[in-house]
């Protein structure tokens, strides 16, 4: 079962088409990251997905009811990339306040509140939130989202303004609801989908270029290799038989992207070369990205 469907979805804001008929679902149980580059539509799209923008066209739906402008699922958790609190609050106050306003039973609250600011690593930090630093309000503000026990949970731009430490912090609580809750977070950051994502979709153009498993994205990419010779005469003669292209010189090594092997070994051959390290890159979510946008 998907946790998310989107159908056909465009939104346009004046002349400029900003989602351009996407189609794209979230299997139940994933952490699926929603990639693309700032202003390529992410908060737009997930605006839709949360009813707060009304779609030109397309079908959403979620934890298998229609999504419709003006009315939010109840079952989704909603963590945007600026949370808003009131200062004048302490955590558990805020959490208290939240829970009310979800209908929940006061001494439920209390409880599901407490386990919350443990998980988040709040639960010591009892003073007013107006104090907090922009990474402890990110933390409070999954816990707040994480509250009504969502069988999903929506985050905009989670870690983008975050210092190294707070990013870990922030997924690694990501990390820690996997199984209990299906995670969305759009990011333009690749090593934090690398990081804790199952599947993604990179958002390009106001169209979805790719989504899949990771596995399944990475696949999509022919190998790259790095090739290093002892000489830089070997290296230019290397360089000579290729597609300049597809390829990076630094000083005696030659990366060769979207090549076969045994193209590499045959000219190697032919030329009587002998390389000093002959190595299969590993794919990574930026330099398929990078072919995606450029």
């Amino acid at each position: 079962m998907n946790a998310l469907s989107v159908k056909g979805l465009t939104k346009s804001f004046g002349a400029n088409k900003v989602i351009d008929n996407i189609s794209f679902n979230v299997p139940e149980g994933s952490v699926f990251g929603f990639i693309g580059a700032n202003g390529a539509g992410k908060t737009t799209t997930m605006n839709m997905a949360l009813g707060f923008l009304k779609p030109d066209s397309g079908e959403i739906s979620a934890c298998g009811e229609k999504v419709w402008y003006g009315r939010t699922v109840k079952s989704i958790g909603y963590l945007p990339d600026v949370p808003e609190f009131y200062s004048y609050m302490r955590p558990i106050e805020y959490l208290l306040l939240c829970g009310e306003l979800l209908g929940m039973d006061r001494v439920k609250i209390k409880k599901r509140g407490g386990e919350l600011l443990e998980l988040v690593g709040l639960s010591k930090a009892n003073r007013k939130i107006g104090g907090f630093s922009r990474g402890m309000k990110q933390r409070l503000g999954i816990a707040q989202a994480l509250l009504g026990e969502p069988r999903l949970l929506i985050c905009d731009e989670p870690t983008s303004a975050l210092d190294p430490i707070g990013r870990k912090e922030i997924l690694d609580i990501i990390t820690a609801v996997k199984g209990q809750t299906t995670v969305i977070f759009s990011t333009h950051i690749l090593s934090d989908v690398e990081r804790i994502c199952d599947r993604a979709a990179i958002l390009h153009g106001g169209k979805i270029a790719l989504s899949g498993t990771l596995a399944e994205l990475k696949k999509r990419r022919a190998d790259s290799y790095n090739v290093e010779f002892a000489d830089k005469a070997d290296a230019d003669i290397f360089c000579t038989a290729l597609k300049p292209e597809n390829l990076s010189v630094s000083e005696n090594a030659v990366t060769v992207n979207n090549t076969d092997g045994g193209l590499l070994l045959s000219i190697i051959t032919q030329n009587k070369l002998i390389p000093i390290k002959f190595e299969l890159l590993e794919p990574t979510l930026e330099s398929l990205y990078i072919e995606v946008a450029l």
